[in-house]
């Protein structure tokens, strides 16, 4: 693990160390991110340690079509993560957005790089953990101490180590169990994904917008929506919740 300061972007110092062929399972943590990016290239960040700031390497074998699966994994880790940590009510966001009763708490950047001895896929997370309520970037957020009350905040370090676990215990299995795997999987997702059996806007990236309900995640992890003329697959998207949970 190495542990920096502050960085203008995990992501981006891990994909130099993927270049230079850093190994799976490198991990790089910061105190404080200065140029964070999240989906859809928005900006991102956060006061120095308030948050978890942490970006893992992965080499993952298994054929590059499956890859798309590796940003709701690693949303359902975090959730996973959270539920485990005693925030009950984390669940995920499709695609991989963690939410805390219907507020993000933290946000999932995944980059394929491209690396002397193949490729390989750098996965952000960026999770809100002592920000106060005047520290939120938007008023949607939320951040474990506003959602602990009287319980506390849990440790940063330890969190971190849970999380992990958890992601590297995930995708270890998902890569080692073939499509038994991958049905394991799909089925955790399905059953902590908040969006499924909701009202949804999704805001497509040709500009145009889909309503309708979401219905399924099918085995390429696109969400289903049954809009107006039918079921649509949506494999990339801004998804907003219409009907409340």
């Amino acid at each position: 693990m190495e542990v920096v300061e502050e960085a203008t972007s995990t992501n981006a110092v891990l994909a130099q160390r993927a270049r230079d062929g850093a190994p799976e399972g490198l991990v790089v943590v910061a105190e404080h991110q200065s140029a964070g990016r999240g989906r859809l290239d928005r900006s991102w960040e956060m006061p120095a340690r308030s948050g978890l700031i942490v970006s893992v390497l992965l080499r993952p074998t298994v054929p590059t079509r499956c890859w798309p699966w590796l940003p709701l994994l690693t949303g359902y880790a975090v959730g996973r993560t959270l539920r485990e940590a005693g925030f009950p009510a984390a669940g995920v966001k499709w695609p991989n957005d963690a939410l805390i009763h219907d507020r993000k708490v933290a946000g999932i950047l995944v980059e394929v790089v491209d690396t002397p001895t193949g490729m390989a896929a750098v996965v952000g997370i960026g999770l809100n953990v002592d920000l106060a309520a005047d520290e939120l970037p938007v008023p949607t957020a939320t951040s474990l101490a506003l959602e602990a009350g009287e319980r506390g905040t849990p440790d940063r370090a330890e969190l971190l180590g849970e999380l992990l676990d958890t992601l590297m215990e995930t995708y270890g299995a998902w890569q080692r169990d073939g499509e038994e795997g991958a049905r394991r999987l799909r089925a955790a997702y399905r059953d902590a994904c908040v969006t499924l059996g909701r009202d949804v806007r999704v805001e497509l990236p040709s500009g145009a917008a889909l309503l309708g309900r979401a219905t399924d995640i099918d085995d390429s992890g696109r969400l289903i929506v049954e809009g107006p003329d039918g079921p649509v697959a949506v494999g990339a998207g801004d998804v907003i919740h219409v009907r409340p949970a």
